[in-house]
């Protein structure tokens, strides 16, 4: 058995499930892996941490990648696991004054977001819609991603950025009105990919792919059982246990809504798209988001995704739609 690292965006949750459940499942066990998990510190992290060798393999998100790459850092994307980023601006509807579902509407308001990735994404957003200097959007608290959560609710910011299911998470919990606004639905920018450094991918080709087509196979089972997926979340965190209702709907989001677009239809499992990665890089350097210059066609690759295993080249076929 090869012993592995997997660098986590964060700490365990919903999100991260399908991964739990593929080492629960023996999935990396098939392929001769012992995956080791590494709960996170934000996507710029596990970028990082990836391209400098200190995991084998890393979740970040695409504008984090690209990030770390203007920095001259090389974390390599080899599958894009979600089509649509996780990210949303979000508010209680009695303090927003308004339903939020336009990015025009934040104009002449002040938004936190809760980390850097965020940040970047709703900068993203803002210019897209023609309100980024109208918008006052603060710089990410050093404290915690949840200190967003209490300036919205201590009425300090008219809304928050994180990830879909947190407006949700807030009205169950203080039974007021919430509204998302999903990045994903504004612009055309990959969700989490998954990175490795792209020396130690051209020196273990096969290992990469056995990752990849187990992970695969984790995605395709948590998709048709949410609860199996969940339990194996709560199995490796007992902490989660009494938010198993808000981690279920953030995979079950993260599964239907992120995850299954008409691009996982045509190509497969975690195919990428190089003009979406060169719009990305484009809007990002446009709003000087990037350390310096970037080649995005550099960022990403297929070549390791195993278009010969079922689960990756006909995998919206094996998903149960009923």
């Amino acid at each position: 058995m090869e012993t592995v690292t997997f660098q986590l965006n964060w700490e365990p949750n919903g999100f991260q499930a399908p991964y739990f459940l593929a080492r629960d499942r023996g999935y990396y066990e098939d392929e001769g892996l012992t995956v080791e998990f590494v709960p996170g510190h934000g996507s710029p992290y596990a970028a990082e941490q990836t391209a400098e060798g200190r995991a084998d393999f890393g979740l970040a998100g695409a504008s984090a990648v690209l990030a770390k790459r203007s920095e001259g850092y090389d974390p390599l994307a080899v599958a894009a696991v979600t089509q649509r980023t996780p990210a949303a601006v979000y508010t209680f509807r009695d303090h927003f004054g308004e339903k939020l579902e336009r990015p025009e509407q934040l104009a002449g308001r002040t938004v936190a977001p809760s980390a850097t990735k965020t940040r970047i994404l709703t900068a993203q957003l803002l210019e897209a819609a023609g309100v980024r200097d109208e918008v006052d959007l603060l710089e990410v608290d050093p404290n915690t991603h949840h200190r967003v959560q209490h300036q919205l609710l201590d009425g300090e910011v008219d809304a928050a950025v994180g990830v879909v299911t947190n407006g949700t998470e807030l009205e169950w919990e203080h039974d007021r009105v919430a509204d998302e606004l999903p990045i994903g639905h504004h612009l055309p920018v990959y969700g989490m990919t998954l990175v490795t450094n792209p020396a130690a991918a051209a020196d273990r080709p096969e290992t990469v792919r056995s990752f990849l087509r187990a992970t695969a196979r984790g995605w395709e089972a948590a998709t048709n059982d949410p609860e199996a997926a969940v339990e194996a979340l709560v199995a490796r965190n007992a902490t989660l246990e009494r938010r198993r209702d808000i981690e279920r709907l953030k995979f079950e989001t993260a599964a239907t809504d992120l995850q299954m677009t008409d691009a996982v239809e045509e190509r497969g499992w975690g195919s990428h798209e190089g003009d979406r990665w060169r719009t990305l890089a484009d809007t990002l350097a446009e709003t000087d988001l990037l350390s310096g210059p970037v080649d995005p066609d550099a960022a990403w690759t297929n070549e390791y995704r195993d278009n010969d295993a079922p689960v990756v080249d006909e995998y919206a076929a094996r998903i149960d739609r009923s």
